[in-house]
């Protein structure tokens, strides 16, 4: 068994792959598992409507290429917040809360990571953010039922753009199944912003950090940045995760239409691998 597993985020490739073919990439430039994206859009969205034997076809499918899908990246809640002042939102939100819970545990994901905001389109306010407490809460009981772990997603908002932000709410809710899994490019941007640490920050969330996103940014920048084009420091961030006990990360980045995308795939494996096993 690995001292630790390093997943690759579904974006990373070309979207009209299929599951076999992403498996496959993901596979062959080295990766442990891939990460499931439910964004907001009506066809990551109907993923947590598959059928039974739809399921049980894609799990079968991890099994026969050899690599899971260990984690999921769950940001459909940015259209459907749980902290919404629309009644029809929030119900929405915890019908997909349920639904990726569900989903998840039938095809053996772990973990599922979180949207830090209460809201996104609307305003947040005093009212939005005691919404998100209370649906929260009933999101971490469904995860425990299922054994399927929640994490925080450290965002790009104010709202939760640390892991001390995070933590308030892991600490109201005092679930183990409601975690943080933070964004080491989120939280790289929100230390430059504030003139704090940004290892500082991981710090605080010792002993409720579930897994990492490595992610290179920029200041103000938060996506499709290169790794090596940015600040982040990830010889650091994950010389901190390690020692705080995380042994799950994901590669985080885009593909933005390079002919070349699996040799991205290899070189970001190469490149956090060798940062991983200085640790072991």
């Amino acid at each position: 068994m690995k001292t630790y597993t390093l997943g690759l985020y579904e974006k990373s490739m070309p979207a009209e792959l299929s599951w076999k073919e992403k498996l496959e990439a993901a596979k062959n430039a080295g990766f442990d598992f891939l990460e499931m994206s439910i964004d907001e859009t009506e066809e990551k969205l109907g993923r947590l409507e598959m059928t039974s034997q739809e399921r049980l076809e894609l799990l079968e499918l991890t099994k026969t290429v050899g690599i899971p899908i260990g984690t999921m990246c769950l940001s459909g809640h940015r259209k459907y917040p749980l902290g919404s002042h629309d009644p029809a939102i929030k119900e929405k939100s915890m019908e997909i809360m349920k639904k990726a819970i569900e989903l998840a545990s039938d095809l053996g994901i772990r973990i599922i990571q979180l949207a830090g905001y209460d809201v996104y389109y609307e305003e947040s306010d005093d009212e939005t953010r005691q919404y998100f407490i209370d649906n929260l809460k009933k999101a971490a009981e469904m995860a425990a039922s299922a054994g399927v772990v929640l994490g925080f997603e450290t965002m790009e908002t104010g709202f939760m753009n640390t892991v001390e932000k995070a933590m308030e709410y892991v600490k109201q809710v005092s679930s183990v199944y409601l975690n943080v899994y933070p964004d080491i490019g989120n939280i790289t941007n929100a230390a430059f912003t504030y003139g704090t640490d940004v290892l500082e920050d991981l710090k605080l969330g010792s002993g409720r950090l579930a897994a990492m996103h490595l992610k290179e940014t920029k200041p103000g920048i938060f996506r499709e940045v290169p790794y090596g084009e940015g600040h982040v420091d990830f010889k650091k961030a994950i010389e901190t995760a390690w020692k705080l006990g995380v042994r799950k990360y994901v590669a985080e980045f885009w593909y933005t239409g390079n002919p070349s995308w699996k040799e991205d795939l290899v070189t970001a494996n190469l490149k956090m691998s060798e940062i991983l096993r200085e640790q072991e």
